[in-house]
């Protein structure tokens, strides 16, 4: 992928760019969520984006987040329309034992969090990213070759152009470098249903 095709959504103060890679430095208090269960809204954390009306694509990238250490320290993947509906993907750190590998769908102003535990020494992880129309699915993988799912999902507001791409963020009183390299754009990894057809 060419690099120059990304545009930022709130610029960092710290990042590099490169052929191989690209590192960003979370600034603290920086996050991405919707009014559910806490109430609040964040809507400032650094998203590194490019567009595309393609309605069936895969994009695939490592992110390494060696020296992540405060509670909800994340990067990943993102698709942003607007302040109130996005989808993102990532591990937040918890402590030292667990941390959560999980997923964030905000449609019309209003998230959700879907997570499972993994370990703490998990610090890289590669994430797809692929795209039918206006639904998504989410995976990883530990090697970028055996992915798993994560997650299917409708953005509301999912339709037409979109905007996606990597974010890093820390919500707490933190900072860390996000490494993120062998981004790919692709046909659709996330072939059509072959079970029962639509109504």
């Amino acid at each position: 992928m060419n690099t120059k095709d990304f545009y930022w959504v709130r610029e960092p103060q710290n990042y590099q760019i490169s052929d191989q890679e690209i590192r960003i430095t979370t600034q603290a208090h920086t996050d991405l969520w919707q009014k559910t269960y806490y109430h609040f809204v964040n809507d400032n954390a650094p998203l590194l984006l490019m567009d595309t009306e393609e309605e069936y694509f895969s994009f695939t990238v490592k992110t390494d987040f060696s020296n992540s250490h405060t509670r909800f320290d994340q990067c990943g993947v993102v698709v942003y329309q607007d302040s109130e509906n996005w989808i993102k993907g990532s591990i937040e750190y918890e402590n030292e034992d667990f941390q959560h590998l999980g997923s964030v769908v905000t449609n019309h102003g209003y998230s959700d969090w879907a997570t499972q535990e993994i370990p703490a020494s998990v610090k890289s992880i590669y994430y797809r990213l692929s795209r039918r129309g206006s639904d998504f699915c989410i995976e990883n993988s530990k090697d970028g070759v055996h992915f798993e799912q994560m997650r299917i999902c409708h953005l509301h507001e999912g339709s037409g152009k979109i905007h996606f791409g990597i974010y890093a963020c820390s919500p707490e009183d933190s900072s860390f470098e996000a490494v993120f390299s062998e981004m790919s754009l692709t046909d659709c990894k996330w072939l059509a249903h072959d079970g029962q057809q639509p109504d």
